[in-house]
């Protein structure tokens, strides 16, 4: 009796500390130059459950991200939140292309249409950032051969490119 007690301990310990291993929380952006179309394409890419909880916490329902006027509600929250400024401070035109949703992540597809990023001064990223205290967004911006990365997190959310 007392070793099947100890295995069930074991066994509970376990859980809780797989359902509490999920104690980070990440973004990743990739920002490049497309030569062949002229344009500059960025990839966000987040942990489903991430995005799952936001949406849920902000309008007390169920999402699906396959459906047009669900993938509006992310579109017009992320617009919000992500953002590239000229030196003028002008945001420029990040154009949504769409989405791929798997169990695991939620990539997002934009670009900056016929524009390279040279004239950028500033990137903004607080996706996730308002939700979750601890939400770390890394985006490494592909520019004239080189990457640069930056990370944004609660009291960092802009960074200057210059």
């Amino acid at each position: 009796m007392i070793a099947h007690l100890r295995c069930l301990l074991a066994a509970l310990i376990l859980l809780g500390t797989a359902a509490h291993a999920h104690r980070f929380h990440a973004g990743m952006t990739d920002i490049a130059f497309n030569q062949t179309t002229g344009s500059t394409e960025i990839v966000h890419t987040y942990m489903a459950h991430d995005i799952e909880a936001l949406l849920a916490n902000l309008y007390q329902r169920q999402f699906d991200l396959t459906d047009a006027e669900d993938e509006a509600v992310l579109r017009k929250y992320v617009e919000k939140r992500f953002f590239i400024e000229a030196a003028d401070k002008s945001r420029l035109p990040v154009r949504w292309v769409g989405l791929g949703v798997d169990a695991e992540s939620v990539t997002i597809y934009q670009e900056i249409e016929k524009t390279a990023l040279s004239g950028a001064a500033l990137i903004h990223d607080e996706v996730l950032i308002d939700f979750m205290p601890d939400q770390v967004n890394t985006v490494n911006l592909k520019l004239e051969g080189s990457t640069r990365t930056f990370t944004f997190e609660r009291n960092h959310t802009s960074q200057s490119l210059r």
